[in-house]
């Protein structure tokens, strides 16, 4: 059976700017860095495709638990399950 859409299927509105946000992105939420064991919500940037998490952790909490590249391992419980996910800096927001 073929699966049909991708990660950004119906979510149209999900990962959709409101008009003050639109723009080049901030470089400080681009570059900035984050320690291991610190608490991190996950937040979207629809501008940057690059290390985007499926849309139904959307506005999750979560532990940074290392690295991997550019990109920060962040550990979430899923409806009672941990769960590893390799996201970029530009989506992640300080707690």
């Amino acid at each position: 059976m073929k699966r049909i859409g991708g990660s950004r299927r119906k979510t149209r509105y999900k990962l959709k700017k409101d008009k003050r946000s639109r723009g080049k992105i901030s470089l400080t939420r681009y570059l900035q860095r984050l320690e291991i064991g610190q608490k991190v919500t996950l937040s979207p940037e629809p501008a940057v495709q690059k290390g985007m998490y499926h849309s139904r952790f959307m506005e999750k909490t979560g532990i940074v638990t290392g690295m991997q590249g550019k990109c920060y391992k962040i550990s979430i419980n899923n409806l009672g399950k941990n769960k590893i996910l390799i996201v970029h800096p530009v989506h992640l927001k300080k707690l």
